[in-house]
């Protein structure tokens, strides 16, 4: 579950990279930015399920402090 939860992470950071590159070099043009922000908003939303879930079938450890 930890690999999986930083695949999404280093996903969601390249896809917001991207985002910022192709906003820089398009200038507007294209619409490859938007698709780019798209993807990393839809891969943050289902780490964001994939989390939840996790925490109620107990994939996910409880920590107590």
């Amino acid at each position: 579950m930890r690999v999986l939860v930083l695949l999404a992470l280093l996903i969601i950071v390249g896809s917001l990279a991207s985002g910022f590159y192709f906003m820089i070099t398009d200038k507007g043009k294209t619409d490859r930015a938007v698709r780019a922000l798209t993807v990393r908003v839809a891969i943050s939303v289902t780490l964001f399920l994939l989390l939840m879930a996790g925490q109620y079938f107990g994939l996910l450890p409880d920590r107590h402090l």
